[in-house]
């Protein structure tokens, strides 16, 4: 490899945790909205998460993120997990979303039923 393949390569990839592509359901509360998000992971990591919503949210939003882990993760039973965090990159996404790139801040493991579900009438149901 050139030393110029090298920075490219050094320069696309800034990441310091990898990521990986998992596709989980998701809740997202957003600290400065009274609208809760219900979306699916793209790809999440020890340090962050990235998902798309249809909505507004500006960088620096605090938000909250509830998710299962699935048994193929955690080598163990199904986990949810809740953390804390903050919207650290907004970019335009497809059609009317927007994809959105958080930090995780705090975590902790929740002995809650599997995540809720939305009804047709965009509810949150148990």
């Amino acid at each position: 490899m050139t030393m110029n393949a090298a920075t490219q390569v050094a320069t696309r990839e800034r990441r310091a945790v990898r990521r990986f592509d998992m596709h989980l359901p998701a809740l997202i509360r957003s600290a400065d909205r009274f609208q809760d998000f219900i979306t699916e992971t793209l790809n999440i990591s020890a340090r962050g998460v990235f998902f798309y919503i249809d909505g507004q949210i500006a960088p620096q939003t605090r938000i909250e993120v509830t998710l299962t882990l699935p048994s193929q993760v955690t080598v163990s039973d199904s986990v949810r997990v809740r953390f804390t965090g903050r919207v650290v990159r907004v970019e335009s996404g497809r059609s009317d979303r927007i994809g959105v790139a958080a930090e995780i801040e705090e975590y902790e493991f929740l002995r809650t039923p599997e995540l809720q579900t939305v009804n047709t009438d965009s509810q949150i149901t148990a």
